[in-house]
């Protein structure tokens, strides 16, 4: 992960860390790279950046203080996150509405990262350890650490997805575009003819029910809730 943007790269010669006056290593990296690759917290660190323009070295932060360039729009000091991505992006709705939209990147002191979309628009659950849409305020499981794990399909680590992650009914967590993508590939991968009425039953794991379905070397659809977390068991 880099420097959210060409812009910021371009202002910024190297992030580095500095341990009683002395540079540690320069890095084209963001913050995260530290934290990710050395296990650090940027937030208590000694971090300084380099001006591209006038060379200047100087502690994190948002402006440069010789020269008084912006390095990104949006800045964190705890994650040391700079981002110039916060324009509006203009979209149709129906063909009929122009709705503006922007990036709203805020930090989220529970998660300890930057988030996106609003902090209006989503809660931190201090069991689950993780940030939820607003609309499940009341109404998803708690499950203690339930996004601090790969997600079981594509083993992506779920609590610094940039995707959107749901809750299952059997409390797994997953990526909410994978069960499209099984569809996209099943629809793509036609079975041979001795195959195509081929019936089994499944169990599924989400709803309960046990059920016929056509059989597929992808995966097993459930009718009834339309997850793929689904077993075969006769046939």
């Amino acid at each position: 992960m880099r420097w959210a943007t060409a812009d910021i790269e371009s202002k910024l010669l190297g992030l580095f860390e500095v341990e009683s006056g002395q540079a540690l290593g320069t890095s084209r990296h963001c913050a995260y790279y530290y934290k990710k690759t050395k296990d650090y917290n940027v937030s208590t660190i000694n971090l300084h950046v380099i001006c591209s323009l006038c060379g200047t070295e100087q502690e994190v932060q948002q402006v440069f203080i010789n020269c008084g360039v912006c390095i990104g729009k949006y800045f964190c000091n705890m994650c040391k996150l700079f981002d110039d991505d916060v324009n509006d992006l203009m979209i149709w709705f129906f063909f009929f509405f122009l709705i503006l939209i922007t990036k709203r990147q805020y930090h989220c002191n529970g998660c300890g990262i930057c988030r996106i979309e609003g902090s209006q628009n989503f809660f931190h659950c201090h069991k689950c350890c993780c940030c939820y849409s607003i609309l499940l305020k009341n109404s998803h499981p708690c499950v203690e650490g339930v996004m601090h794990h790969d997600c079981p399909v594509c083993f992506e680590f779920l609590f610094e997805s940039r995707n959107n992650v749901t809750i299952m009914p059997c409390r797994q967590t997953i990526h909410t575009n994978l069960w499209e993508k099984f569809d996209m590939e099943i629809a793509s991968t036609p079975m041979p003819e001795p195959y195509q009425n081929k019936l089994v039953w499944i169990l599924c794991n989400d709803c309960g029910n046990t059920l016929e379905v056509h059989f597929h070397v992808v995966a097993q659809k459930c009718p009834n809730c339309k997850s793929y977390n689904t077993r075969q068991t006769i046939g």
